[in-house]
């Protein structure tokens, strides 16, 4: 349930798309932006990393700097562990985020705010609030001591719960303790603003107890990063056998068995040699939510992988306009029920979708997933969609 951002690098090629804000920091910054072509041909701007502290990121999503992230590569498995890394760090990130969010509704609409605002009508604190960052980062500087209590207050019942968890392995009660901890340091400092200020009166226990119930919530929606990881690595990993496969059929015609050349590493070192000689790879993107104009839609992520080569466009293109019944959509669910018995993948394809389907179900997560395969070019994009 880790959110990964402990780890010092992670080695990917990873095109980086801006949003306004961040777009706008990284210019003022004098920091060049390149026009980036995506996996749809779309030209965006952005920055392109061959590796990555992930903790840059993180901090990146947490201010609304991005608004998507891809990958491509021949093949994934020798980066599986970096690719699940990345996976999990954005979705915690868009936790953190929703976290926060939901707080600073909680705590305006507690009746220590309230009364507040019905007392100092100059001073409200609500949406429309016009509390400068200077204001905030004063007030916070003289209430270190408070800060430190009140994160206290916040995580000494909850702690004590999780150990006396008889059914928490201690290792789980660790990770759990450790998130309590993740959540509260990344709330912003507008809500930790609120919540000194009224730590001492006497409907603060109101604000605790939202405050505790949120958390609880958000622990149990951590837990689905897990799946959604595992989910992502199936899918990616499923297309990368296939193109193998179909790249050692061209490359070792006659052969009776290709299948098997792809598990030989020097063999598969030649086979991926091609593919990125071709141009022949697979996408994977995560497109957030995030940015101040995008209104209702903040907690939700977009994850999409598709085969791509030269050509997908035009292909795609031609294929929707000419002939869209050779575009067939369909479930997740339905994809793999499709699939031959026996084919690679299928059993713990669904497996994991469906721990994932149920675990996004058990904390009103909303999920979708559509699998959009192009028969006469024998692409296949998959998209899986979550609202956090």
């Amino acid at each position: 349930m880790s959110d990964s951002t402990k780890k010092k690098l992670l080695n990917l090629p990873l095109k980086v798309i801006l949003t306004e804000e961040g777009a706008s920091h990284f210019i003022q910054n004098r920091i060049k932006l390149l026009r980036i072509k995506l996996a749809d041909n779309i030209e965006e701007y952005g920055i392109s990393l061959d590796s990555f502290a992930p903790q840059t990121v993180q901090h990146m999503i947490l201010v609304d700097y991005i608004s998507k992230l891809e990958i491509s590569m021949p093949e994934f498995s020798s980066s599986r562990q970096d690719v699940m890394d990345l996976t999990k760090l954005v979705v915690f990130s868009l936790l953190y985020k929703q976290f926060d969010k939901e707080i600073f509704a909680t705590l305006i609409d507690s009746d220590c705010v309230r009364k507040h605002n019905r007392s100092n009508p100059s001073q409200i604190i609500d949406e429309k609030s016009k509390i400068t960052d200077r204001q905030i980062l004063f007030h916070l500087s003289t209430k270190e001591d408070v800060v430190d209590k009140a994160r206290k207050t916040i995580l000494d019942p909850l702690w004590a719960k999780i150990k006396d968890d008889a059914e928490l392995t201690p290792e789980e009660r660790n990770i759990f303790m450790l998130m309590t901890e993740k959540f509260l340091n990344r709330m912003s400092r507008l809500n930790w603003y609120i919540i000194t200020k009224f730590y001492d009166q006497s409907g603060f226990g109101e604000i605790l107890g939202r405050i505790h119930t949120l958390l609880r919530d958000y622990m149990e929606k951590s837990k689905i990063a897990e799946y959604i990881s595992l989910m992502v690595m199936e899918l990616v990993l499923n297309c990368e056998n296939t193109n193998l496969r179909q790249e050692a059929r061209k490359m070792y015609k006659g052969l009776p068995d290709t299948d098997m050349l792809i598990y030989d590493p020097d063999v598969r070192k030649k086979i991926v040699a091609e593919m990125v000689k071709n141009h022949e790879m697979v996408f994977l993107s995560w497109k957030l939510g995030g940015g101040s104009s995008s209104i209702g839609k903040q907690g939700r992520l977009q994850i999409t992988l598709y085969d791509k080569d030269d050509e997908f466009q035009e292909v795609k293109e031609s294929i929707e306009t000419k002939k869209s019944a050779d575009l067939k959509k369909r479930s997740l669910i339905d994809f793999y029920k499709e699939l031959p018995e026996g084919s690679e993948g299928t059993d713990l394809g669904l497996y994991y979708l469906s721990y994932l389907d149920e675990a996004c179900k058990k904390v009103n997560v909303k999920f979708e997933s559509l699998v959009n395969q192009y028969s006469v070019s024998n692409l296949m994009v998959i998209t899986l969609i979550f609202n956090f």
